[in-house]
């Protein structure tokens, strides 16, 4: 089985990029500069934002179905960043190395079954998640902070 792991559209971010920090405010978005080269995952690129680099704050809804399971959180994205195209099969570095928490969801957004792995054995959860046939997509989030970080779907 093939799996594919999501980065999130920089489409949907766009209408802030630049924007001065009173509009962001206003917008429930705050401008953060990355203090060390990990602890900043941008969700549009994949990748931790470097020493310096600027990024936005904000809430996402990642779960829009209407049900008990819906949710949203606190992620990062660079600015003007590009989105991630990762390979079938392909783990980013970014996801390697954090320990995550999988969650297994059916077509109806219900879910169905959830795990935490080591980053490293990442894809092992992955395939044994969607053994069951009604895990229609997985989301991943970084297990201790909870923040969303990448939907996965079969392919």
């Amino acid at each position: 089985m093939t799996f594919q792991i999501l980065a999130l559209e920089p489409e949907q971010f766009s209408h802030l990029f630049g924007q001065d920090d009173e509009v962001l405010s206003k917008n429930g978005v705050q401008r953060v500069v990355a203090d060390s080269d990990c602890g900043f995952p941008c969700r549009v690129s994949l990748e931790d934002a470097n020493a310096g680099e600027s990024l936005l704050l904000l809430n996402y809804e990642h779960q829009s179905a209407d049900t008990p399971y819906r949710s949203r959180h606190a992620i990062f994205v660079r600015e003007r960043a590009s989105r991630a195209t990762l390979a079938e099969d392909e783990i980013p570095e970014t996801l390697s190395k954090r320990l995550l928490s999988v969650r297994a969801f059916d077509i109806e957004g219900m879910m169905l079954d959830a795990d935490i792995v080591d980053g490293q054995d990442l894809a092992s959860l992955i395939e044994r998640l969607f053994e069951d046939g009604s895990a229609a997509y997985l989301h991943i989030h970084n297990a201790r902070r909870g923040c969303y970080a990448a939907c996965v779907t079969r392919t």
